[in-house]
């Protein structure tokens, strides 16, 4: 064999032995709506929204604080408030441990965010719930913050924009101390309606069980972005229990539009100015 023969050979033989590029993982995301795939910068910067079908994807605590709120504004209250398990509650995993895993995954300490900022120089005390940490579920440390910020506000006679993503409804690890917070949160809602405060809730995708069914139904003004699921047990729950069909669009923000439960559905580019607005308009 020649030598230009065998040198084009091992060539070759590199070529082959030589590892293949893969994508980077993390690059693209699948829409849950249309299955496209997309670029996840492209995502990003489009503000959590699919460019080719419109469909809203689920906003980090972070990237909504910067999304809604004035740059450098926002003051976190209650930030070393964190998660106990008093039951001592099992399943796969201890309750303990499973709250380590979120509070790793996620950097928080828990579900709910909450302090005061401004947005378009409009002062305002704000919360929310994240789906990200055991599906924005509400234990006590969420009920609890919940319920100081709305003190807060009251005191200091601010509106309120709590911004709900919880599609785990009351934390079921937690038992009676997470049901309870329904009751005390809705109790200091009623308080703040009665100096006359003003309470913004937006429902985003999402916001289910004992979290629709108490606070964040109780606003005012209640906002939802686009196609967002909003309810109390989900339709394949209702569906199985009642054994009937439901209506196309059932607990849809666009249904609940049309039956009265949401006042106006915001589109998230929008929702910065409209919210703005409707504090400007009920505060003359």
């Amino acid at each position: 064999m020649s030598t230009a023969r065998k040198r084009s050979q091992k060539s070759w033989l590199h070529y082959l032995k030589r590892p293949k590029r893969g994508v980077p993982e993390g690059l693209w995301l699948r829409c849950d709506a249309c299955s496209a795939t997309v670029f996840r910068n492209q995502v990003e910067e489009n503000l959590n929204i699919c460019p080719e079908c419109d469909h809203h994807f689920h906003v980090p605590t972070a990237s909504r604080l910067r999304q809604l709120l004035d740059p450098d504004t926002f003051e976190e209250w209650y930030s070393e408030l964190s998660p106990v398990d008093p039951l001592g509650f099992t399943d796969r995993i201890s309750y303990r441990d499973r709250l380590s895993h979120e509070q790793k995954k996620t950097g928080m300490k828990d579900a709910c965010t909450v302090g005061r900022g401004y947005m378009r120089g409009r002062p305002l005390v704000f919360g929310m719930t994240d789906s990200s940490f055991i599906m924005g579920s509400m234990g006590s440390v969420v009920g609890e913050k919940l319920t100081r910020a709305v003190e807060q506000a009251t005191e200091m006679k601010l509106p309120l924009v709590v911004v709900s993503g919880s599609g785990g409804g009351a934390r079921m690890h937690e038992g009676i101390l997470s049901l309870m917070q329904m009751g005390k949160v809705s109790a200091a809602l009623a308080r703040f309606r009665k100096a006359r405060g003003l309470y913004i809730s937006v429902l985003t995708n999402p916001t289910m069980g004992g979290v629709a069914a108490s606070f964040a139904s109780l606003g005012d003004v209640v906002l939802a972005e686009p196609r967002a699921l909003v309810g109390f047990a989900g339709p394949r729950v209702v569906q199985a229990t009642c054994n009937i069909d439901l209506p196309d669009g059932f607990q849809t923000s666009e249904f609940l539009l049309a039956h009265g439960f949401v006042d106006r559905i915001v589109h998230r580019r929008q929702l910065r100015s409209e919210v703005a607005r409707i504090i400007d308009y009920c505060s003359r």
